[in-house]
């Protein structure tokens, strides 16, 4: 219930001195359905130092999208028989994956896409670094629930079920992460797109969004044209020697969870080819059915089976948000109208982004913000946070044009 507001009360908070947030350094959204772009808009800067402006075709690093288009080529597995949602992923992997706290339970595919599979985040410990492995990793018992097993459908939003994921793809296709989504999943979608640069064109990387801080301290991809040394995390004396890369022991190395850069005019075309039943341009990317599968909702709060963090996430599919959620304590509608959206939202390194579809209607949107600050304002209509909510709805008034 909101607290009344009497006219002392205003002219003291007109007095105090209130800090105001500066404003984002780069603003960009699209409107689009099955047939494309209905309008757009890009305000901002993509390189502060000079003084290049952001365009809808400038690739940033959009976060936890990465981790729905990383489903992409799970599912697209799965069609071709060489992945199984439900099967014991120890199969996969090659090691037993498994709670110390639940170790009969198996792991699938579905309980790691959902976060419901027991797996859990401590001290960033999903950012692996070349020659080291995820086996090692989840050897750590802090990286697991002790509580909450797998198979119990309890839901707690964790990036390291993604490395876990990837390392899977590598062994099931006999390919690097990266280059394997590079040939089946972004470039049949004529996307010049890449996971952490390798793979992406020198002519997307010349337009690179740079994410700063609120400070103007550069955060990520501070390139200005030139490829990064390092395209993946090293320990500190290591060399950055991608020889040293094994199949399938570290499939984080080039972050499934976050490290996709794509333009908005990109990610649009990720949810045109949803939107279309899983084609795009008339190439089959992935079945009506497998659309479905990811979009179907496997986990939904009921208030005690879950972390939401503050109402943000409170229903989700196979690395797949549904939002608005009718559920008490959930603040995941930014203003929808009315309409049931599906798709993920972004948030790391100042940046706040979202990929969301109206599926019954055909449309959808794609934006981001940067420049955001860690302990940003809230919105005062939903968990997020001010600054995204405002791209979402100017966003997400494209549509109505």
């Amino acid at each position: 219930m909101r607290a009344w507001v009497t006219l002392p009360m205003l002219v003291l908070a007109a007095c105090a001195t209130v800090p105001r947030e500066p404003p984002p350094r780069a603003e960009v959204g699209i409107g689009f359905d099955r047939d494309g772009e209905i309008a757009s808009f890009a305000d901002g800067v993509a390189d502060p130092s000079t003084g290049r402006l952001v365009t809808v075709d400038d690739p940033v690093r959009v976060a936890s999208i990465s981790k729905l288009v990383t489903a992409i080529g799970i599912m697209r597995l799965v069609e071709a028989g060489k992945l199984d949602l439900s099967a014991d992923v120890s199969t996969y992997l090659g090691w037993p994956l498994r709670n110390p706290g639940f170790p009969d339970r198996p792991i699938t595919l579905t309980m790691l896409l959902s976060h419901t599979s027991s797996v859990r985040d401590h001290d960033d410990q999903y950012a692996i670094p070349l020659g080291q492995t995820v086996q090692a990793t989840m050897a750590d018992p802090r990286s697991w629930d002790l509580r909450q097993g797998p198979g119990d459908g309890y839901f707690t939003y964790g990036n390291m079920n993604f490395p876990i994921v990837a390392s899977i793809v590598e062994r099931a296709t006999g390919e690097r992460f990266d280059l394997w989504m590079h040939r089946n999943v972004l470039e049949p979608m004529k996307l010049d797109a890449c996971f952490n640069w390798p793979t992406c064109s020198d002519a997307a990387l010349a337009r690179a969004v740079e994410l700063d801080g609120p400070d103007g301290k550069p955060l990520k991809d501070d390139l200005h044209g030139a490829r990064p040394a390092c395209p993946v995390l090293v320990a500190d004396g290591e060399p950055c020697d991608l020889l040293r890369w094994k199949l399938g022991e570290n499939g984080g190395l080039f972050a499934p969870q976050g490290g996709l850069r794509i333009s908005m005019s990109g990610l649009a075309r990720v949810g045109e080819m949803f939107l279309a039943g899983g084609t795009i341009d008339g190439v089959r990317i992935l079945s009506p059915q497998s659309v479905d599968t990811l979009f179907t909702q496997v986990w939904r709060s009921d208030g005690v089976n879950g972390a939401t963090e503050h109402g943000f996430y409170c229903s989700y599919g196979r690395a797949t948000q549904q939002i608005p959620t009718r559920v008490p304590g959930c603040g995941d509608d930014m203003g929808t109208n009315g309409a049931i959206l599906v798709g993920h939202a972004g948030d790391a390194y100042g940046l706040k982004a979202g990929l969301w579809l109206d599926r019954s209607r055909g449309r959808g949107i794609a934006y981001f913000v940067t420049g955001v600050p860690e302990h940003a304002a809230r919105d005062d209509r939903s968990s997020f946070t001010a600054a995204e909510a405002r791209a979402f709805r100017r966003t997400y008034a494209l549509l109505d044009r």
